[in-house]
């Protein structure tokens, strides 16, 4: 145990896994630069938890990391991570700001599920599916940029994101057109589409 995080690792390397928060009042972890995975559900329900430093060493985080960490405001996934897990910052509903790399390449179910304090989102280049619900209940979520690679939107997956009202979409109305986008995603469907765009334009 380091600063209220139980590890897995071994004698050279003790701080490998952050597998757990030992203290569930925890309000900030700052993980040890030898970290290369956090466990699923290490931080699930540290609701007190404002502020979170991961550093360049992880490259796997799992399911439910970050579960109903409803206190956490800002995070930055480090590059090296290719899978945003299952429901991995679920209930983070004070979340305002959170950075993707490029090195991202798939979205998990509900991994954003009821995250009420993103207001933009971009999702990185590398991206070709966006799971079940991972954006559902974002309701105050008004714009999003979405990559031409992404083929299929899943269920629900913007669901309830009842203020969103621009799509940037990076490739032509005839690549977006080819998406299959699963039932349950009026709010996406119903928000106006800016053909070869990014917000940033």
């Amino acid at each position: 145990e380091k600063n209220g995080v139980a590890y897995l690792g071994n004698e050279s390397t003790p701080y490998l896994i952050a597998v757990d928060a030992t203290d569930k009042e925890i309000t900030a972890v700052d993980l040890k630069t030898t970290c290369i995975t956090i466990h699923d559900n290490a931080f699930s329900e540290c609701k007190q938890l404002t502020d979170i430093s991961i550093p360049d060493s992880v490259t796997s985080i799992g399911d439910e990391a970050f579960y109903n960490c409803s206190s956490l405001t800002s995070i930055t996934i480090p590059d090296g991570i290719i899978s945003i897990g299952d429901k991995m910052f679920s209930g983070c509903s004070s979340l305002t700001n959170i950075t993707i790399p490029n090195s991202v390449t798939s979205l998990g179910d509900s991994a954003f599920y009821n995250c009420r304090g993103l207001t933009s989102i971009t999702i990185p280049d590398g991206v070709a599916r966006i799971g079940n619900s991972t954006f559902e209940d974002c309701r105050t979520l008004t714009s999003i940029t979405i990559p031409n690679g992404v083929t299929s939107i899943g269920e629900n997956a913007f669901n309830n994101c009842i203020y969103l009202t621009d799509i940037y979409y990076t490739g032509t109305e005839e690549e977006w057109n080819n998406i299959t986008i699963g039932n349950g995603n009026d709010s996406l469907t119903n928000a106006t589409v800016h053909f070869s765009s990014t917000q940033e334009e």
